[in-house]
C-alpha cells in the first residue's frame, strides 16, 4: 500500500473525478458530449477512451485540486500518452487512481437494487495491484426506505469489501439514495445505521471509503467522516446539476466532492483545446470550493 497516496487520500483538499461510465451508460455519456454516432461498441470505447484521456491530459485537471480519479475497467488497461493509466495519473497528475469493480444493477426487490453478483473480481483485483491502483469503487441503489431491502445492500456491500481489502486495495462503498426518493430521509437513516453496525465489525487497521448521496440533512454524515473504520467520505451528485450539487456540498462539512456527470457537462468534443480546458477548470474550481468547507 502507499502511504503518500493513503496520505493524500486522507487528509488532501480536493475531490474525486468519477470517470467509470461503463458499458450502459457510455452512449449517454457520449452524447451528452456531442458523439452521437460510432460503428460498434468497439468504437464506442476507443471515443469514450479519448474522451477520458482529453479530460485527464488537461492542464486544468491535477493534484492540487483532485485527490482521486475512479477508472472503468477498460480506462485502467488502457495507457495515456503510452503510459498505463493508473501510472499516468499518480507520477504525472499527483491524482490517486481507483477502479469500478462493480459489474452492474440486478433488478429491483424489496426497495433496492443490489449488485450483480461480481464474476470476475479475483483476476480484475489482480489487474488493479499489478497496474498500481490504490482502491475500487462499487455501486448498489437504494430506492426506498426498506430496513430488509437497506440491510441487504449493506451486507453485499461490506462482504465484498472484505475481499478487496484482502488483496491490499481499498474499497469505496457506494449504496447511493435515489434523491427523489419520498423516504429519502428514512433510507439515509436507516443506511446510517447500517453502515455503522458493520463498520465495527472490521479488523483493526482496515479502513473503507463511502460515496453517498448528498444528504437531506446537512451534517448527517459527521459520525461516519470522523469514524476510525472511514478513510474519507465522498458525495455522488445523483442527478442534481453542478450547481445545486456544488450547493448541497458546501453544506457538509468534511464531505467531498466524488462526481461524474456534473464534472463532464459542459464539455464537449468539438471545443478547441483552449474552451475545452476553460470550461473543465471552470467545472473543478466550483466543485474544488464546494469541497473545502
Amino acid at each position: 500500500m502507499d502511504h503518500e497516496q493513503r496520505s493524500k487520500i486522507a487528509d488532501g483538499a480536493g475531490f474525486f473525478a468519477a470517470l467509470d461510465q461503463s458499458g450502459g451508460s457510455t452512449p449517454q455519456a457520449l452524447s451528452l458530449y456531442g458523439v452521437d454516432s460510432f460503428a460498434d461498441e468497439g468504437e464506442m470505447f476507443d471515443l469514450m477512451h479519448e474522451f477520458r484521456a482529453r479530460i485527464i491530459t488537461s492542464p486544468s485537471f491535477d493534484g492540487t485540486r483532485i485527490l482521486g480519479a475512479i477508472l472503468f475497467e477498460q480506462t485502467m488497461d488502457r495507457d495515456i500518452s503510452g503510459i498505463p493509466s493508473p501510472r499516468y495519473l499518480w507520477e504525472r497528475k499527483n491524482v490517486v487512481p481507483f477502479v469500478k469493480v462493480d459489474e452492474g444493477l440486478a433488478d429491483e426487490s424489496d426497495g433496492v437494487r443490489l449488485m450483480k453478483p461480481f464474476t470476475k473480481l479475483d483476476g480484475l483485483l489482480d489487474r488493479a495491484v499489478s497496474r498500481r491502483v490504490f482502491g475500487t469503487k462499487m455501486r448498489s441503489f437504494v430506492a426506498s426506505a426498506s430496513r430488509t431491502g437497506i440491510n441487504a445492500i449493506v451486507d453485499q456491500q461490506f462482504a465484498y469489501a472484505s475481499r478487496i481489502l484482502d488483496a491490499g486495495l481499498v474499497p469505496i462503498l457506494e449504496p447511493e439514495v435515489d434523491i427523489h426518493s419520498s423516504t429519502k430521509l428514512d433510507a439515509e437513516v436507516l443506511l446510517k445505521q447500517g453502515i455503522l453496525d458493520r463498520l465495527d465489525g472490521l479488523p483493526t487497521g482496515q479502513q473503507v471509503m463511502l460515496k453517498l448521496s448528498l444528504p437531506t440533512v446537512d451534517d448527517f454524515y459527521a459520525d461516519l467522516i470522523g469514524h476510525p473504520r472511514v478513510l474519507r467520505v465522498v458525495a455522488l451528485s445523483g442527478g442534481y446539476s453542478r450547481p445545486k450539487a456544488d450547493e448541497l456540498l458546501a453544506r457538509n462539512h468534511g464531505l467531498i466532492a466524488s462526481f461524474s456527470r456534473a464534472l463532464v457537462q459542459d464539455l464537449r468534443h468539438n471545443q478547441t483545446d483552449a474552451d475545452f480546458n476553460r470550461t473543465l477548470d471552470t467545472a473543478i474550481t466550483a466543485i474544488y470550493e464546494a469541497s473545502i468547507t
